[in-house]
């Protein structure tokens, strides 16, 4: 690791995620390691264009790997989006003498990082941290597992109450664009719909879903709803269309919210947090830029940050099919 690579910038962007404390920690240790200089870069290419800087070593970053959100804070910077914005963030970079960039986010901060280096040739390795896993290269992203699990918990409890009073819960979690913590979360958590942007399911269809699951003996159904579902405007107008259509139905909906967002990140996410961080700094070593590094079939492999942006993840249609036979 023969590089001229002496001292990196750390930051995180975007929506928070579990496990990008537990990927800051493994950056810095990483840099210890390999007797490297490391910089925490707070609130984003915000702090970035001011100088929010601090030096980390490895004890800054101790009893840190359980904690949800970001030590570094996060931030969506406006100013960063104009060439007079970026201008500033360079210059501090340079002041700071910080000679590459780490950037833990989704791909609002990767494209951020692809035009800062073909402005000014600045190395950067994208580390894909996003509670939606709507990131192509990459099998999971840091906090979907999380998310995922305190999702089927939290559903477990609303089945419950939805058992109790022989209710249809309307559960709506994260997912504007992509359908994958509905589909996983709704068949970990035995729903008997689950309605996802990719797959447009219909009204009349979601109907006949929900008339067979009362014509089956069901007193109560769990619907979860991906927030960038099309089928109704939101998920309270769809609610009331149900139960107009279905009035031996008592309908209820939950919004999750930020909540699938925070707690301590999962063992799975903590450890990938680790081995993406390890890598994203040893591939700055090897004079390596303009990658993302990501999980593929249990082995940590790198892509190109354009197409890590430009790909599209697609969801498993395979697992729709499971969910198709589970909601029997």
């Amino acid at each position: 690791m023969g590089n001229k690579v002496k001292k990196i910038g750390l930051m995180t962007s975007g929506g928070d995620a579990p496990g990008m404390n537990a990927a800051i920690r493994a950056v810095v240790r990483a840099c210890t390691y390999y007797k490297v200089e490391c910089v925490g870069i707070y609130r984003g290419f915000q702090g970035m264009i001011e100088g929010d800087f601090e030096p980390l070593t490895a004890r800054h970053v101790s009893n840190i790997i359980n904690r949800g959100g970001t030590i570094l804070k996060t931030d969506r910077s406006k100013e960063f989006r104009t060439k007079e914005g970026r201008k500033k963030a360079y210059d501090q970079l340079k002041n700071a003498e910080i000679d590459a960039l780490v950037l833990i986010g989704g791909d609002g901060t990767f494209n951020g990082g692809i035009v800062f280096n073909s402005e000014y040739n600045f190395p950067c390795i994208g580390i894909p941290g996003t509670i939606d896993n709507d990131i192509f290269g990459t099998n999971y992203t840091i906090g979907y597992d999380t998310a995922l699990n305190t999702i089927v918990e939290v559903i477990d409890k609303i089945r419950d109450t939805a058992s109790s009073h022989n209710r249809l819960f309307f559960v709506e979690v994260m997912g504007r664009d992509a359908g994958f913590i509905a589909l996983n979360a709704g068949v970990g958590a035995g729903a008997e719909e689950i309605l996802i942007p990719e797959e447009n399911l219909g009204l009349e269809r979601l109907l006949e879903s929900l008339k067979r699951s009362k014509r089956s003996g069901k007193s109560s159904s769990i619907v979860v709803v991906a927030e960038g579902d099309k089928i109704g405007k939101n998920v309270f107008e769809l609610a009331d269309y149900v139960e107009e259509n279905l009035p031996q139905y008592e309908v209820r909906v939950s919004v999750l919210g930020h909540m699938q967002r925070g707690g301590a990140p999962s063992c799975f996410d903590r450890v990938l947090a680790s081995r993406l961080g390890v890598r994203a700094v040893e591939l700055l070593l090897d004079g390596k830029t303009n990658l993302m590094v990501g999980l593929i079939n249990n082995k940590v492999e790198t892509i190109e940050l354009k197409k890590a942006v430009k790909g599209r993840h697609e969801i498993d249609k395979e697992l729709l099919r499971v969910s198709d036979i589970m909601s029997i």
